[in-house]
């Protein structure tokens, strides 16, 4: 009797793989192109699209392959969300506050300053109804979208001289855009907007007086440190920024299922590394740079106060005007107050206790 249950559990078990495999030969081969809004050179960021394609690849065996174009191979960094909402591309990897000239909303996808930390943007993306949210705005211009990496808490920039209070900041020309560089301008600052390869000849020649980037790692291979030695931190415009997958609804819509699941699982796995591939480069990097010079500095308790305050009234003036805004801005903002008591409870005690207590 057992041998034959065993007999018939291995028949079962073959017709399974049968019928799994004739299920993967009947599925189309497909190919798409990624338009990345960032340079090889920037690994970390780039390598997530990589590693979505290779992962895609693996899954379906060959036969769901993507190509990955790096910003200005296909279309500029910053069209990226046009390209695949115009069908030029079938997908893109970008962060949506490029993209705040359209409609302050997109930012939800990446970050609001003084908003979540990168862990609260991925509680708030899958569980707290964030995607969702994030996915119904994004309909209307024929995306879908899907989170595809973390920096993390980014450092607040490069200075060529000391910021020691907020009044340092009146006249000070700094690259920085989005809604970190409104608040700024709302206290005294000058932003500018330049691309990466723009911004060392600006603060070399002293066209600008500072400039934000991502972090030790990637601030690293850019070379600011050799014209500007004032590091700060934090980086209160980009707490936890989120960079997304955006596929064209139609082409999503065109995938067999199974491929639609390869897709999210390889996007989550991309979404996952990027944050821990930081923080283990960022770290050494940090070190570096100091042993060649760079002096860290907080950012005046001033500077920070102010900074959150117009940031705040900048949110509540937008969803008074924009009922994009202000659908999303309404949950977000519960989400992070919740959030923010459980973490200054648990996280935040625990990693004082750690940092400074000797």
């Amino acid at each position: 009797m057992k041998r034959r249950d065993l007999i018939m559990g291995a028949s079962a078990g073959m017709l399974s793989g049968l019928v799994a495999s004739a299920r993967a030969v009947d599925l189309p081969t497909i190919r798409w192109r990624l338009a990345s809004s960032y340079p090889k050179s920037l690994d970390t960021i780039y390598g997530a699209a990589e590693l979505l394609a290779a992962r895609l690849n693996r899954i379906t065996e060959g036969k769901f392959q993507i190509r990955v174009f790096a910003g200005g191979e296909i279309v500029p960094g910053l069209q990226v969300l046009e390209a695949v909402e115009q069908g030029t591309v079938e997908c893109g990897h970008t962060a949506s506050y490029y993209y705040v000239g359209k409609n302050m909303a997109f930012a939800f996808d990446t970050c609001l300053p003084f908003g979540f930390n990168a862990r609260e943007q991925n509680a708030w993306m899958y569980f707290g109804g964030g995607l969702q949210l994030m996915r119904e705005f994004f309909k209307s211009y024929n995306l879908i979208s899907f989170p595809g990496g973390n920096t993390g808490v980014q450092m607040g920039g490069w200075f060529r001289k000391e910021i020691k209070s907020l009044a340092d900041l009146k006249g000070l020309k700094m690259r920085i855009p989005g809604i970190g560089g409104q608040i700024l301008a709302r206290l005294g600052a000058v932003p500018q907007t330049l691309a990466g390869g723009d911004i060392y000849p600006a603060l070399e020649r002293g066209a600008i007086d500072a400039t934000e980037w991502v972090g030790p790692y990637d601030d690293e291979k850019l070379g600011f440190h050799k014209v500007a030695k004032n590091y700060y931190y934090p980086g209160w415009w980009e707490g936890g920024p989120q960079l997304s997958f955006y596929v064209n609804l139609k082409k999503w819509q065109e995938l067999p299922d199974p491929y639609k699941a390869a897709f999210e699982t390889a996007a989550a796995e991309a979404n996952v590394t990027m944050l821990a591939e930081y923080d283990a480069k960022n770290p050494p990097a940090l070190m570096r740079l100091v042993k060649q010079g760079v002096k860290l500095h907080p950012f005046p308790q001033d500077v920070m106060v102010a900074a959150r305050q117009e940031a705040f009234k900048i949110y509540d003036e937008e969803a008074a005007r924009n009922p994009a805004f202000q659908r999303i801005y309404g949950e977000w903002k519960k989400f992070r107050d919740a959030s923010l008591q459980w973490m200054k409870l648990a996280e935040a005690s625990y990693a004082n206790f750690l940092y400074y207590t000797k």
